[in-house]
């Protein structure tokens, strides 16, 4: 009877392991799709963030929500908005990152405290968290990797005159792109072709 039990823990880890590995693909082929197509994106993104916020009216109209948690959502979905104005460039500095994030924040402290005191499956929670407070977040943060200044990878210096550090610059690759790159070279065994 052990010997099973044993046996499922093993399985599970590699489980776990399998959907790990498949997490980071999604990512790394999300992440070069941003950066080949920002535009694309940029639409994409869009529209997800207009679907969330007819949810959020729908949730208004058909459930019994508080007017809080819809209110904050909202809000929260017009400071993704802000965002997309400069897209791809990100500040973090911003008005409107700054205010995504404290609306993050904020949604996921009135979501904690109503789900716990008010009874749902849990299919309708995690649906409520997938759709509602990580869906838009999530395409944004992936799409950080489209702006050649975030998220850097290699230590800056300056040497010489502006032309010359511009055009030493150009070549050189930023993003989460870049890193998940450096991370298939350096964790990966590499093939070689066999010449016959």
């Amino acid at each position: 009877m052990w010997f099973l039990t044993l046996v499922s823990y093993i399985a599970i880890l590699v489980q776990i392991v399998f959907i790990t590995i498949a997490i980071a693909a999604g990512l790394y082929y999300l992440a070069e799709l941003v950066e080949e197509y920002t535009t694309i994106a940029k639409k994409v993104i869009w529209w997800m963030n207009t679907g969330v916020l007819t949810l959020y009216l729908s949730l208004w109209i058909f459930e019994n929500f508080p007017l809080s948690m819809i209110l904050f959502g909202v809000a929260g979905q017009l400071s993704h908005f802000i965002i997309l104005t400069n897209f791809p460039f990100v500040g973090f500095t911003s008005f409107g990152f700054v205010a995504a994030v404290l609306f993050i924040v904020i949604n996921h402290y009135l979501a904690f405290s109503y789900f716990a005191t008010v009874y749902h499956p849990f299919s309708e929670v995690i649906a409520f968290f997938t759709l509602f407070l990580w869906l838009v977040p999530f395409a944004l943060f992936v799409s950080l990797s489209a702006n050649d200044n975030v998220l850097p990878t290699t230590t800056e210096r300056i040497d010489g005159d502006v032309v010359t550090n511009y055009f030493s610059k150009r070549n050189k690759k930023y993003g989460l792109l870049t890193f998940f790159n450096y991370a298939k070279e350096s964790l990966l065994p590499v093939r070689t072709k066999k010449g016959f």
